[in-house]
């Protein structure tokens, strides 16, 4: 990546916590391949009434990342930014420590070790939180490993918990159980009691089982389609096989959640997402598409689990960011084990 100066990011009139009015960032000014990111100087952001200032210590990279950075499937760019991202600085997962706090907020102080969420790029030695986006680190985790959590932890526990209402006994089976919503999947499906079944490549059977799967099928020798083994719930994170075959796998009464978020260049997994909706309606089976939201009460709930042990975050590989793009490049491989974090 080039380095470049840009003022364009919303520049402090003073000093900034570290003593200058600005920071280093990974910035993208089009749409693009990884290729497209830059680092470069930008003003320090101000914290809002309701924010905070967080100095970055990590932040994690996940797909959701790199469709924004490339703008495609093109129905992102309605959100985003139609010629190009609203917001030049990529990044939505973070672990930091408190810099600075907006007026109305009452429950953080510079120093509080955090870890969140944020709207306006993390890819930078700072970012500017909503608060009620932030929780505390817990005492037993890194900056990398807290970093890891939101937006991956988040997904599997709101798909498991509030779309699939696993209970005890029930039986689970997760596709791309070695990534990054799939490795928390486990584990979280393993806290509520379940009997999990996790689908990975070879190499990964290993880490799955220590992710406590009491089953694993490494689909480079099984289609768990065609075993005849039927599950109360599938958590879809690869879409590999054809919705009528997955759902063979599937109980008469069984709750199927496709995740993977990939699909066609223009409209991505609306397709998918419609003819599961409408599939819905002529079956007893529960077909399930869903976009995970960010809440701070769930992020509270991931925090218990990772503070007494049952969840623990899986670490691919670490970057530095200066090599933010080359963790973006990891990331749209699709084959990572757990998730990749940049160390800012």
């Amino acid at each position: 990546m080039g380095t470049e100066q840009h003022a364009g990011a919303g520049p402090v009139p003073g000093a900034s916590p570290a003593g200058a009015a600005t920071m280093r960032a990974a910035v993208q000014h089009r749409y693009g391949p990884p290729s497209a990111l830059v680092m470069a100087e930008v003003g320090l952001p101000l914290p809002g009434r309701g924010d905070v200032l967080v100095q970055v210590g990590a932040t994690s990279v996940h797909p959701g990342d790199y469709f924004i950075m490339t703008g495609e499937p093109y129905v992102v760019r309605l959100a985003f930014g139609l010629r190009r991202p609203r917001h030049g600085i990529p990044g939505r997962d973070l672990a930091g420590v408190v810099a600075a706090v907006g007026k109305d907020v009452t429950a953080l102080r510079p120093g509080d070790r955090v870890f969140g969420w944020s709207t306006t790029g993390t890819l930078a030695k700072y970012a500017r939180v909503p608060a009620d986006h932030l929780v505390p680190v817990p005492d037993n985790l890194s900056d990398v490993d807290a970093a890891a959590v939101p937006t991956s932890g988040m997904t599997a526990l709101q798909a498991l918990r509030d779309i699939a209402n696993v209970r005890p006994g029930q039986t689970v089976l997760i596709t791309g159980a070695s990534g990054g919503v799939g490795s928390f999947a486990v584990q979280i499906a393993k806290a509520f009691g379940a009997e999990v079944t996790g689908v990975c490549g070879t190499r990964n059977v290993d880490l799955v089982r220590s992710l406590g799967a009491d089953h694993v099928v490494d689909y480079t020798e099984t289609d768990f389609t065609r075993t005849g083994k039927r599950y109360d719930v599938i958590l879809d994170n690869v879409e590999a096989q054809p919705l009528a075959a997955v759902r063979q796998a599937l109980t008469p009464t069984g709750t199927l959640i496709p995740n993977s978020g990939r699909g066609g260049r223009w409209l991505g997994p609306l397709g998918r997402i419609v003819k599961a909706r409408v599939l819905s309606g002529f079956t007893r089976q529960h077909l399930k598409p869903f976009t995970s939201l960010g809440k701070r009460q769930d992020l509270l709930a991931l925090a218990d689990l990772l503070a007494t042990g049952q969840v623990t975050p899986v670490i691919d590989r670490t970057y530095a960011l200066d090599e933010a793009a080359d963790a973006l490049r990891h990331v749209a491989t699709g084959h990572t084990r757990g998730k990749v974090v940049v160390i800012v």
